[in-house]
């Protein structure tokens, strides 16, 4: 059985709560206070499968349902979020759905409720047998997004019983978000790269694409991952900030759950829907860095884009047969490298890799970054690397 890992990181400085707002850049570019005027994620359940939620901390004071623990005998049914001690999931919660309380972080929908499901602890958590119990049981408990803040390798069985537990959501009309990982390769990881999973990428304060982020063909969409406030994992009562693709599927969850909320008669397929046709990309959609590009609800909320279309048709599969269908009949030129889709492949090798030029628009602008030359000298481990001022 193989082990998946979180997919972020929290390093040193600490920030202190009196500036914690000030910290969250990310709500700045998605104009959340505006957003907020429209929708808050009311009436919407985001189930966080990760290592626990501890809903002691003020900021979720209120907002995390009842759950259930799937990794272990400790807590049972019922509570799973007295035993969160490396705080992983318990800031995926934050990210989604805090309230600020006490000076807290604000979440992107700070109304939205959290069913905790624990899939295990952060050090070597995302198991696939508790993990796709996990998915079952979030769905069937009212959860209608699934934020899943972790990544790994797995083999061909391990896809297969994935695969099960994502069918098994998506017939109940959920929409399942997971990170893509962060080793900076192009090395598709589970639960991300499996088909019907939305896989998100992760940006920088700029605008482009982190350095940690893994990519491939499977990216849907991309969102803030970089200099995000997480309460600091030795320490509930301090913060810290955090990086990776964790963050960025939290907020992108988060930025489903704004919509959703607003639209409450739209089906998880048009909210997908909406959110890839306004994502902010720059260059051949979809890219294989930041899939149909950064995540921009402000588009829907404000601007009124988007449209919903066909309530039971996913967007993610169908774009995937036609990509599948047009690949069997033209194949692209030999020798070159390149597809229809984007530009040549990077190399694997981490001391190789590199992402193509990103144009400098902003990011939640008319038209946002898509991508930048990133050389990868030092690979960030998936997972649990963090570092101490």
């Amino acid at each position: 059985m193989t082990a998946v890992v979180a997919a972020s990181a929290v390093t040193a400085p600490a920030v202190h709560a009196e500036d914690m707002r000030a910290r969250q850049w990310y709500l700045d570019a998605m104009k959340a206070e505006e957003l907020w005027k429209v929708s808050t994620g009311k009436g919407i359940t985001v189930a966080v499968l990760d290592s626990g939620v501890d809903s002691t901390v003020s900021e979720l004071r209120g907002k995390v349902l009842p759950g259930r623990n799937f990794y272990d005998s400790e807590g049972g049914p019922g509570r799973v979020d007295g035993k969160d001690t490396e705080r992983h999931g318990t800031n995926m919660a934050i990210t989604i759905a805090g309230s600020a309380a006490d000076g807290g972080v604000k979440g992107v929908a700070p109304d939205a409720k959290i069913l905790p499901v624990k899939v295990g602890p952060k050090a070597s958590f995302g198991y696939v047998e508790p993990a796709s119990q996990g998915i079952r049981y979030a769905v069937d408990n009212g959860a209608q997004i699934i934020n899943m803040s972790f990544a790994g390798p797995d083999d061909q069985a391990e896809s297969a019983e994935w695969q099960k537990a994502v069918d098994y959501a998506l017939k109940k009309g959920a929409l399942l978000f997971a990170g893509s990982g962060n080793s900076g390769l192009e090395s598709p990881m589970y639960p991300a790269a499996i088909p019907g999973v939305v896989a998100v990428g992760a940006l920088d304060t700029k605008g482009k694409v982190s350095k940690h982020s893994n990519y491939g063909d499977h990216l849907a969409l991309a969102a803030p991952g970089e200099s995000v406030p997480a309460r600091c994992s030795d320490d509930k009562n301090r913060y810290c900030e955090s990086y990776g693709t964790s963050q960025a599927t939290a907020i992108a969850s988060a930025s489903a759950a704004l919509i959703w909320s607003a639209h409450p008669d739209w089906t998880g397929n048009q909210v997908l829907r909406v959110m890839m046709e306004t994502a902010g990309h720059v260059g051949p959609v979809p890219s294989k860095y930041i899939g149909y590009g950064s995540v921009r609800p402000a588009q829907v909320l404000l601007e009124g884009k988007g449209d919903p279309g066909a309530p039971d048709v996913n967007p993610l599969l169908a774009a995937q047969a036609k990509k599948s269908a047009a690949s069997e009949t033209s194949p692209s030129p030999e020798g070159t490298g390149a597809s229809d889709n984007g530009p040549a492949q990077a190399s694997k090798e981490p001391e190789a890799a590199a992402r193509p030029e990103e144009s400098g628009f902003p990011l939640w602008g008319i038209v946002a970054s898509a991508v930048a030359v990133v050389a990868i000298g030092a690979v960030v481990a998936v997972g649990v690397r963090s570092r101490r001022a």
